[in-house]
């Protein structure tokens, strides 16, 4: 499927922002449709069939984590990019766990939102699953022989490090909430303490420099991010 085929669904209650998105949008060769609360949103879902939804949060009929939920409950599988406040990581959390695929905080740059579409977008027409070997730039996980390398070079981890990377592995290029990793790793809710501890311990491990990171990024507040794989 090409990018000019992709049909992506804005749903904000701001004319404005609905004209910026579109305009933005349709120069990169998308196509486009509006919904100006949940209740034009779901009847295009069903009509349009969009590749991808851009969600607001804050809809005047029904909050957008309720949309969310509702469309995932239905086994809606299509891609689902929050737009949110930077200061309302609550919800971006909440929003993120019903099972959004990213977030782009407002305001935001064009050239940003359009990446994170791309990526969202190589998820849903190039689903990866769990393949044996995952490679993003020097960075190499056998998830059948747990191996891991780093420039051709073995990285010795430790369990909760290797499990820390095989989470964020299988949903590389999305966003991990630090609540989704605790619970896969440690089996329940632990305190987010924890979790930083062994990633700034994975980070010494696998990236050249610890401090400005290549490979996992921080979302401020919400998680984790692993770089998608290469290719």
């Amino acid at each position: 499927m090409t990018v000019s085929t992709v049909r992506i669904l804005l749903v904000d209650d701001e004319p404005p922002i609905r004209k910026l998105l579109r305009v933005g949008l349709v120069a990169e060769g998308f196509a486009i449709s509006e919904a100006a609360n949940a209740k034009e949103a779901a009847a295009c879902v069903k009509t349009d069939r969009p590749d991808l939804i851009l969600l607001d949060l804050g809809l005047p009929d029904l909050p957008g984590h309720d949309l969310l939920e509702k469309w995932r409950a239905e086994g809606a599988e299509v891609p689902v990019i929050i737009l949110s406040s930077r200061t309302d990581e609550t919800g971006i959390v909440k929003a993120l766990e019903l099972g959004a695929d990213d977030y782009v905080t407002k305001p935001f740059g064009m050239k940003e939102l359009v990446a994170r579409i791309r990526v969202a977008l190589r998820h849903r027409f190039q689903r990866q699953g769990e393949k044996p070997v995952f490679q993003t730039g020097g960075l190499t996980v056998d998830l059948v022989k747990r191996i891991v390398k780093v420039e051709g070079q073995d990285v010795k981890l430790s369990p909760k490090e290797y499990d820390i990377l095989r989470v964020l592995v299988q949903h590389a290029g999305k966003v991990i909430t630090h609540h989704h990793l605790l619970s896969q790793v440690w089996g329940e809710t632990a305190d987010v303490q924890y979790l930083r501890v062994y990633v700034r311990q994975l980070r010494q491990k696998i990236e050249k420099s610890p401090d400005q990171p290549q490979y996992i990024m921080t979302e401020t507040g919400v998680g984790y991010r692993l770089r998608e794989a290469d290719g």
